[in-house]
């Protein structure tokens, strides 16, 4: 089902979750938030499907892991409900590199989630999140149990220029 394999108790669920639910961690970096944004944008006003991948959450408390420019984008731009994947965040087979790729823990899981419900946000892009693959006994970027989520099929827009 995902790009990896992955132990089974990792990916909670799938779904669609009001946009207001969901917490970041991270800033995001403006200009590329706003290449997404204006690319979702496109897409919807010339009718054509738009496929974007889940952004990934804590299960436990619907921190942003990995997506917060789809995120941002999708909230800009009116999206009240966004496509979300559910993952166990505090399993063992996923770990949190430093922007320079240190192969450690780099900061604390719990850390990540007390700092987001506080609104101490980390900078862009400083905390990557990597997941075990069983099959290739190596980490990989977490993105990868993300699915994919057709939004012009299942989604309410709501034209924020309206």
């Amino acid at each position: 089902m995902y790009s990896i394999d992955v132990d089974k108790d990792i990916v909670v669920g799938i779904k669609e979750v009001n946009v207001d639910s969901v917490i970041p961690h991270e800033h995001v970096i403006y200009s590329k938030k706003e290449i997404l944004k204006n690319n979702l944008k496109y897409k919807k006003e010339n009718l054509n499907d738009i496929i974007i991948s889940t952004i990934l959450i804590c299960s436990t408390s619907n921190v942003i892991i990995d997506g917060h420019h789809r995120y941002a984008a999708l909230k800009e731009l009116g999206y009240k409900k966004i496509p979300v994947t559910l993952i166990n965040y505090f399993s063992d087979n996923i770990l949190i590199m430093d922007s320079e790729n240190n192969m450690k823990n780099s900061y604390l899981k719990e850390d990540v989630i007390m700092n987001a419900t506080k609104g101490n946000l980390y900078e862009p892009k400083s905390t990557m999140h990597f997941i075990f693959c069983n099959k290739l006994k190596g980490w990989y970027p977490i993105i990868l149990v993300s699915s994919l989520y057709d939004l012009s099929l299942s989604l309410p827009y709501e034209d924020p220029l309206l």
